[in-house]
């Protein structure tokens, strides 16, 4: 039987004040909500992220381990935030079962080295983790694996695991020379001795050729990319894609058969700088005809060759010894191959010659001289 607060007033001593608050808190209690229901927030990630895109390459006697920068996750202040990367490795045999579960991993691998949490912050991109190897005794598969760890301790699940089997018998880097010629106008030779044993001591050398790579003075980092198209099978590389002005930086590798038929490259040659700078003058222009018509004299010359030609400036004379001044007709640059000179007298005899200058400001020798008589 529901409770009649109306009769419950009346018999009861019961304040009017408490029937009221009686009231109120029964219509809270059966009244429907109207509120929406928010829905619920994910939960904070505090085990940081993995990565499945760990990749890596052996060069010389290292394998070089490379791996998108982790997104930023939390605060630096955060326990939550990642301060470290551990590199873990399993060596095992070339014909061990392929197939190994996260536990399997866990159980083997060895703890090889960490990427620090100021390397982190510093790092752009990509970083990088270089895993020095003693290539000795029998050949084996090494496979590695990256864990991310946040400022709490907590550890992240492993990243894709990463298969190599490096290669003992890899040469030695080569050696650049600096000959003294390594610039001209047109090319940028770079000469290197090749090596005389592999990592190993062994010989003879396991070369197959030469990389060359190359940086500019704006690049924080050396190339990924050859400049030679082609593995480079001679000692020696002839450059013709610079820029006079540039400040250039060369490093070669040795590449190596190595394992499955794959290429390995060594490890870094000793660095070169060139700096080529652009003095070398155009060629002498000419021949120059000239053309005589009434009022003036046009002259008619082949354009050079020179990629960087910035023009050319033209003089004449009236003296037939060429002792006095000439006069420049062009105060600027000229960058056509004809020219018409209309300040000319009927009767009077007038001498030009041309010179061509590029865009260092170098000046070519004169043009022959020409003349030619105003009709």
């Amino acid at each position: 039987m529901p409770i009649n607060f109306v009769t419950l007033t009346r018999r009861t001593p019961v304040s009017r004040q408490l029937v009221i608050l009686l009231i109120a808190i029964s219509g809270l209690s059966l009244a429907p909500t109207c509120g929406k229901r928010k829905p619920p927030l994910p939960p904070v990630e505090r085990i940081a992220q993995r990565t499945e895109l760990l990749s890596g390459v052996q060069r010389g006697n290292q394998v070089i381990l490379s791996w998108p920068a982790p997104r930023r996750n939390a605060p630096d202040n955060s326990v939550q935030s990642i301060r470290r990367i551990d590199v873990y490795r399993v060596a095992e045999k070339p014909t061990a079962p392929l197939p190994l579960t996260e536990d399997e991993f866990a159980d083997r691998a060895n703890l090889v080295g960490s990427v620090t949490y100021e390397e982190i912050r510093k790092g752009t991109e990509s970083l990088t983790y270089i895993d020095t190897l003693e290539l000795a005794g029998q050949p084996a598969r090494l496979r590695y694996a990256i864990r991310y760890v946040n400022a709490a301790g907590e550890r992240a699940a492993f990243s894709n695991f990463l298969l190599i089997e490096p290669a003992a018998r890899i040469a030695e880097p080569p050696a650049i020379i600096k000959t003294g010629n390594e610039l001209s106008e047109s090319l940028i030779t770079i000469t290197w001795q090749a090596p005389k044993t592999n990592i190993d001591g062994s010989t003879p050398v396991n070369l197959l050729g030469y990389n060359i790579y190359r940086s500019t003075a704006s690049q924080k980092e050396m190339s990924q990319a050859p400049v030679n198209q082609a593995l480079n099978t001679e000692t020696q590389y002839q450059d013709k894609n610079f820029k006079f002005g540039e400040r250039y930086t060369y490093i070669v590798r040795a590449v190596s058969l190595g394992t499955q038929g794959g290429q390995v490259e060594s490890l870094n040659s000793n660095s070169l700088e060139v700096a080529p700078v652009d003095i070398y003058p155009p060629q002498k222009p000419g021949p120059v005809s000239p053309g005589p018509a009434q009022g003036r004299i046009s002259l008619f010359w082949p354009a050079n060759s020179e990629a960087d030609l910035a023009g050319y400036y033209i003089y004449r004379s009236l003296d037939p010894n060429q002792s006095k001044p000439w006069t420049k007709l062009t105060a600027t640059l000229y960058t056509r191959t004809t020219f018409t000179d209309e300040n000319v007298e009927t009767g009077k005899t007038y001498y030009y010659y041309i010179v061509a200058v590029d865009n260092a400001g170098n000046l070519s020798v004169p043009s022959d001289i020409v003349s030619e008589t105003a009709p």
